[in-house]
This record gives structure tokens, sequence and C-alpha cells, in this order.
């Protein structure tokens, strides 16, 4: 496997700076999870003791240190059998908080029927689920200079949101808690397409309505929390559905929590909700103290694969 430079950002990384980047702009509790390459380089079992060392690591911080960390259990996707076993593991030994996916894998997007073993147990345990955003495999390098995290993350997560709706998922797992990092990508500009749009005969498509479905989602604002895409978000879905992120360590707490202040596009119950009391719902272990919780994208660089 040839080695990968990890991202700046992740270089660096220690648990310190972590806990003092949280104290500077007053964050509870972490929410850990992987984001890409993640664990999985072709090899099913190397992609089975990547994700048990990594799940394991994160829920000893958890134990380590209580009330600061939450702890979203990675999986061994595509390898369908690796993946329920590690959802076992992860809720009924690890006691973990939710499960992260990535919006995609390979040529699949989070909807396909592909998943559906995986979505099953995730909807029979009423998870948690969080996603990350990736670059497909259709969309890699396509303009010089210009990362993934810049459009591709974006899209591919408005790709998933869109994949789930019209394959039918949301509807036949309305148990799972789905977190879309990043605003919703750029769901939350391109809604006019998907709603009220003439389906030009597709039966499949008419028997959803796309508001109400995305309305069900969570999403965080991570990387989002200027003024415009706030502003988009909060008109598409209810503030119930907003969750504060951070996206650390690519961009630090204090940045997106003066980010969101000043971006006005919250009132002061509506901010409150956002940076804690909508999280508490869907997380009630975190019911700690007075400061707000954050879904925060936190990689350690021992743990990147």
């Amino acid at each position: 496997m040839q080695k990968k430079l990890l991202p700046k950002p992740l270089t660096g990384w220690t648990l310190e700076k972590t806990i003092a980047d949280m104290d500077e702009a007053g964050v509870a509790t972490a929410m850990n999870s992987i984001v890409a390459p993640g664990v999985w380089f072709g090899d099913a079992e190397q992609a089975r003791q990547l994700a048990r060392e990594c799940n394991e690591y994160g829920a000893k911080l958890v134990t380590d240190y209580p009330g600061r960390f939450g702890n979203f259990a990675t999986l061994t996707l595509p390898d369908i059998d690796g993946s329920l076993k590690e959802i076992a593991y992860a809720f009924d030994t690890l006691k973990a908080d939710g499960i992260m996916l990535f919006t995609s894998y390979g040529d699949k997007w989070l909807g396909d029927p592909f998943f559906d073993p995986v979505f099953e147990e995730l909807n029979r345990r009423k998870a948690v689920v969080f996603t990350h955003p990736t670059t497909n495999a259709c969309c890699a390098n396509l303009l010089p200079d210009i990362s993934s995290a810049e459009i591709e993350y974006g899209t591919d997560t408005t790709r998933a949101i869109v994949r789930m709706v019209y394959s039918g998922s949301a509807k036949r797992y309305p148990d799972i808690r789905m977190i879309f990092s990043h605003g919703g990508g750029t769901m939350p500009y391109l809604i006019g397409r998907f709603v009220g749009r003439v389906s030009r005969g597709s039966a499949m498509r008419d028997q959803h309505d796309f508001q109400a479905e995305i309305s069900h989602f969570y999403y965080d604002t991570a990387q989002t929390f200027n003024a415009v895409p706030m502003t988009a978000l909060k008109q598409v879905v209810p503030i119930s559905q907003i969750l504060f992120g951070t996206d650390y360590p690519y961009r630090s707490s204090q940045e997106n929590t003066n980010g969101l202040t000043a971006s006005k596009a919250f009132d002061a119950e509506q901010l409150q909700a956002v940076k804690r009391r909508n999280a508490l719902q869907i997380l009630p272990r975190l019911k700690l103290g007075d400061l707000h919780s954050a879904v925060s994208g936190l990689v350690s660089s021992s743990r990147q694969g």
C-alpha cells in the first residue's frame, strides 16, 4: 500500500491540544469520529483490525475523560459481515454513542440496497448515525489544485441525502437518527430541484415528499458557520435538526462558536438549541453541566490507518 501523507492539521494532533481547544471555546463534550480515508484499504481483515483498534481507543477516551468525549464507532464497509460484527461490539461491549459512516463507498452512496443489512441492524437498534463526506470513485482530482474537501465533500453529502430519500431508505429505516455534516452539503442550495419538480414519470420519486423526509435528518454546522449556509439551512429544515459541529482539528472550536454568533442566523434561543439542546435529544448521555456539546470530526493521526 502506498504511503499517503497526512493533512497538516493531523500531524501535530495531541489529546492535550484537543482538550485545550474545547476549553477555550466552552465545549463540554466532543463526539470523536474518524474521517477519510477511514479503515478500508481493500483488505477485510486489515479493516476489521483497524476498526477495532480505533473504536476501542475512542471508548477509552470516554472512560478516561468522563463527560468530555463521546464515541461514534467506525465500521468496515464495504465489508458487510465485518460491519455487522463491529456494530454489535461497538454497542454491546463498548457502549458507543453511535456509528460513523461515510457518504459513499467506492461507487455506492448510502441508500444503495447494498447497505441494507447494515441499515436494518442500525434501525433495529435505533442508532445515531453520523455521516462524514468522502471523495467518491467517480470524482477524484477533477480540478487542479482543488482539494476534495473544497467541492466534492459538499457534493457527496448531497448525493447521499438524495439517495437515502429516493431509494426509500429514509422511510424504511425511520428509527435511525442520521446526522449529515457540513450543513447538508449543497442540498439547501439545490432544494428547488428536488421540491415541487416534475419527476418525469418516475414512480419511485413520486412516492416521496423530499422536504418532509430530509426534515427528519440532522445536520451539523461544521465548516458552514457563516451567515450564507446557516440562513439557507434553517429555511430548509427545522431548527431542532441543526447541531453544533467543529470539524476539529481542521477548524478550531472557537472559530466555530464565534462564527455562528457573528452570522446572526439564529436568535439567542435558537443558538442555545443548536449549541446544546438539540444534541441532547438524540444523545441524552451528554446531559452534563451547562456548556454546549459538539459533534466534531476529531481524528488522531495515530488512528488514521
